[in-house]
């Protein structure tokens, strides 16, 4: 799986967007120091985020960005697949071509992989997060968070 920083940058700063949705436009510096995550980093982020229709931006004093819909209709696949990351387990990137023109005998195995998990994440909105507190210090433990999401949903029960 090629989940790197950036996407994982990106679904935190918009996370931390979400999570300050109605205090008007959010200014990168002030994602960029309560998340640790530099300036320029966010800048770039932000660009690709603006490109897909996720975050909209106000110029001027008082700037920055907000959420360009709700944050039930953006899921954390949606900001991954923005800033170009992808959940592909395969070693073809998806291609079936992992042993010259033919797929691996393993390739269905780590394409399903790769399908569970951007459903997985396509299920999960900031929304989602934001109403699981995911931001806070006292946040439940991640399976506990995995389940209650799953049981709210129908999904990942054992």
């Amino acid at each position: 799986m090629r989940l790197t920083t950036k996407g994982r940058y990106a679904v935190t700063a918009m996370l931390d967007l979400a999570l300050h949705a109605g205090e008007g436009p959010v200014a990168l510096v002030e994602i960029s120091q309560r998340q640790g995550i530099s300036l320029s980093y966010l800048e770039q982020l932000f660009a690709r985020l603006r490109r897909n229709g996720l975050v909209r931006s106000t110029r001027g004093p008082g700037g920055g960005y907000q959420l360009a819909r709700d944050g039930e209709a953006i899921s954390v696949a949606d900001v991954i697949t923005a800033v170009d990351e992808n959940v592909d387990a395969t070693r073809c990137g998806g291609a079936g071509n992992c042993q010259g023109d033919t797929p691996c005998i393993t390739h269905y195995l780590w394409q399903g992989l790769s399908e569970q998990i951007y459903q997985f994440l396509d299920g999960i909105s900031l929304h989602d997060l934001v109403e699981q507190n995911l931001a806070r210090e006292d946040a439940p433990p991640a399976e506990q968070i995995v389940h209650a999401i799953g049981d709210r949903r129908g999904r990942l029960r054992k």
